[in-house]
């Protein structure tokens, strides 16, 4: 199988893409969180080949697919997760929204760490559940890290739930051991349901290892949801399949309740294409991992290079980079960006004015081409 070729440049228009519809031909979109590769050769197959079928009929979770999301995890993160804890989801989004509903009482707490990827910040209320924030706090390393004092001044009798990003979005950090482990030390006290969102788990650019957040305690089972899918690790999001993976059966219960109506079928082309990801993608991801591990430095290396008092802190996951532009005094920063032809996420959006975030998961002259035309704009 050749290797792929992530320096190729697809065209994207015409595809009814998001990421590319938002601004037109002018602006180069670094903004919402799809790549721009094609996905491994492996997925693409098993979609053509359900294509050719000709039957597009309801689809359900195969012992196929149950089966080689246990091997990955199990060979990947040591972690034994029985077939049955295993519950999907049309999406990490509609999962947190449904935990909210699960584990929350109308006007209940729900807490989660600013800046945050916006739909941790719309999913409480969206489901009348009162959002508590904290900030995170960037220590004399350049490392972000998890603000535990705030966390115990913000907790109260009312708080149900903490929404957890495992890596974190946007702030690219992988969170150790050590810091998880006061996180569920945390829940446990305060009798809290713990929502790790581990979407990004596979995304790691360091020599870091992803825990699970449930793995970090022999008790964290009794109060934890983990999140997952496919999609960010393989560039398949628009498939809308992710899963949601939780031990306990009270949580379960709780969980398949508050969605009952809610969720749909998984779609007949996301459950081949999934199952492929899972069995055929590893010497893509592989490849891919060395490429954004390539971009990263480019960019990182080209904010050092502003001198307009710019910054970014070190990506050790995820392919987005966290922009602090405040030296800039724009109350508009992102439109400052898409004047330039460039569009990028606004940190607004994720409770942090200020602040911008890019995806430079994207082929390598898309990034510098993007970067020559921010000079201008943040430079």
């Amino acid at each position: 199988m050749p290797s792929p070729d992530f320096d190729r440049v697809v065209d994207r228009t015409g595809t009814a893409s998001l990421k590319w519809g938002r601004y037109g031909p002018d602006v180069l979109p670094l903004w919402v969180a799809d790549m721009d590769f094609e996905a491994p050769a492996p997925v693409i197959e098993a979609v053509q080949t359900l294509a050719s079928h000709g039957v597009y009929g309801y689809a359900h979770m195969p012992d196929s697919l149950l089966e080689a999301i246990t091997t990955h995890l199990a060979a990947t993160y040591s972690w034994a997760v029985h077939p049955d804890w295993i519950v999907y989801t049309p999406g990490v989004v509609p999962a947190l929204n449904v935990v909210c509903r699960a584990y929350a009482g109308l006007g209940e707490g729900v807490m989660t760490l600013i800046p945050a990827y916006p739909p941790f910040l719309e999913a409480p209320p969206n489901q009348e559940r009162r959002l508590q924030t904290v900030s995170a706090r960037l220590d004399e390393t350049g490392r972000w890290r998890m603000p535990l004092e705030e966390m115990e001044r913000v907790v109260d009798g009312s708080t149900r739930v903490l929404l957890l990003c495992h890596p974190q979005n946007p702030l690219g950090r992988a969170w150790e051991r050590a810091e998880l482990e006061i996180v569920v030390d945390f829940c446990r006290r305060h009798d809290l349901v713990l929502c790790s969102d581990e979407i990004h788990c596979d995304l790691l650019l360091d020599l870091v290892e992803h825990v699970p957040a449930t793995l970090v305690a022999p008790d964290a089972d009794a109060f934890t949801v983990t999140l997952m899918s496919p999609s960010k690790t393989f560039n398949v999001p628009g498939l809308n399949f992710a899963y949601a993976i939780i031990p306990d059966a009270r949580l379960r219960q709780a969980f398949k309740q508050a969605a009952r109506g809610l969720f749909s079928l998984p779609g007949c082309f996301s459950v081949v294409a999934a199952e492929a990801c899972y069995r055929g993608g590893g010497p893509w991801l592989a490849a891919l991992l060395e490429y954004l591990r390539g971009n990263r430095a480019v960019m990182e290396e080209w904010v050092a290079g502003l001198g307009s008092g710019i910054t970014t802190t070190h990506v050790e996951a995820t392919y987005l980079a966290w922009l602090d532009v405040r030296a800039l005094g724009s109350e508009d920063p992102a439109a400052h960006c898409v004047a330039a032809g460039v569009g990028l996420s606004d940190g607004r959006a994720f409770g942090t004015p200020g602040f911008l975030r890019l995806n430079f998961g994207c082929p390598r002259s898309t990034l510098e081409t993007a970067l020559r035309r921010l000079d201008d704009a943040l430079g």
